[in-house]
């Protein structure tokens, strides 16, 4: 794709954009291959495509520049506003709302926050669109100057989103490179975002965790569901379980399911979706997954494994190691990070991997692995 801020240097981020995307995606399996190149038996499956443009079903926007004429888009190396409302990697509905976000900070004289000088209100808007159609929006304010405006000001901001939106207020006072503060206030009597990925209602809470790129998250579930299914087992642990995406996905009758996630929004929201799909045997916990794991008391026949860019702790690796777990699926979006934990699970084969690509117009990728215990 073309990109008119990459081409005038107002925005460097995808570091790819000039690379043809067939060899973007070339570039990432062989990247993935050379990483993973010390396990002889994993075989490579072809790679999952994305749309190249409007992909990005989330937008992390700062406002910059002054109520009369706002910047939406990031900052420069001086700390100020670049408009990039046009932006082509994000997906359509959200740059359609823009102009509503702009419309709003003129008629409710919102200040923007101006990073150099320390001064203002208004300092993010943070969108995310959901296949239904309705987006969430975050208005991230430094103080409750804004508050009882935004909250009044409601009923006609709604008649400008799609239906079923969500609108919420985040609060970050401290003056520092951070997107949210830890206090929020939902406005809407709609609480979650609902996603429908493959017809599994997913439930997105303002401060959780959802994959930015929508179509690529849903390929990613079928295939765990698919390496599951295959398997068969009676008891699945999903850790570091997000949302539930894949816990969700790979329920089934007479199968125990658990996801098990640190942040108490994301455990919420899947709640929320296992009760909507009367999943009796689906259960959530908020806790640390290595901690659950070592303290159990039992362990499954499958586990999936979604960490962080660091990956997995060397006790969890250890204790995986040591358990009965047959199956193990492992994805990942930092292959340096997967194959330090591949050499320490060293009583597990990898068979498959794929590709799968959640970030075109940069080098990063989401890969996933399907690990078999060995034969004692």
């Amino acid at each position: 794709m073309e990109c008119l801020y990459f081409s005038a240097s107002r925005c460097r981020s995808c570091t790819l954009m000039t690379v043809p995307y067939a060899r973007q995606l070339q570039s990432k399996v062989e990247d993935c291959q050379q990483l993973l190149s010390g396990f002889q038996s994993l075989e490579f499956l072809p790679p999952q495509a994305s749309n190249e443009q409007g992909f990005r079903n989330k937008a992390k926007m700062v406002i910059s520049g002054t109520t009369e004429q706002p910047t939406i888009g990031i900052l420069d190396a001086d700390g100020h506003g670049v408009d990039l409302r046009n932006c082509g990697v994000i997906a359509a509905p959200l740059r359609a709302v823009f102009p509503v976000i702009e419309q709003f900070i003129h008629d409710l004289k919102l200040i923007p926050y101006d990073v150099p000088k320390r001064k203002g209100e208004l300092k993010h808007v943070i969108l995310t669109l959901s296949d239904t159609g309705a987006v969430m929006v975050r208005w991230v304010l430094r103080t409750k100057k804004h508050f009882v405006a935004l909250r009044d000001s409601l009923p006609q901001f709604l008649e400008q989103l799609p239906r079923h939106s969500v609108v919420s207020v985040n609060f970050l006072p401290e003056h520092k490179a951070a997107l949210e503060g830890e206090e929020e206030i939902i406005l809407t009597r709609r609480s979650t975002l609902e996603f429908g990925l493959n017809g599994v209602p997913m439930h997105l809470r303002p401060q959780g965790f959802f994959q930015t790129n929508s179509e690529i998250a849903a390929a990613l579930y079928r295939q765990a569901r698919q390496w599951i299914n295959d398997a068969n087992p009676e008891s699945v642990w999903d850790l570091y379980s997000g949302v539930g995406g894949f816990a969700l996905h790979c329920a089934a009758e007479d199968r125990t399911v658990y996801g098990i996630e640190t942040s108490t929004e994301a455990v919420e929201a899947a709640k929320t979706s296992a009760k909507a799909m009367e999943l009796e045997d689906v259960h959530f916990k908020a806790q640390d997954a290595t901690e659950f794991a070592l303290n159990a008391g039992w362990a499954p026949d499958a586990v999936i494994v979604n960490p962080p860019r660091r990956g997995i702790s060397a006790q969890l690796a250890a204790w995986l190691n040591e358990s009965d777990v047959q199956h193990v699926i492992y994805s990942s979006c930092n292959a340096k990070s997967l194959a330090r934990d591949l050499e320490w699970l060293d009583n597990y084969t990898p068979q498959l991997a794929r590709v799968m690509d959640m970030f075109p117009q940069t080098s990063h990728y989401e890969v996933i692995v399907k690990l078999e215990r060995k034969a004692a």
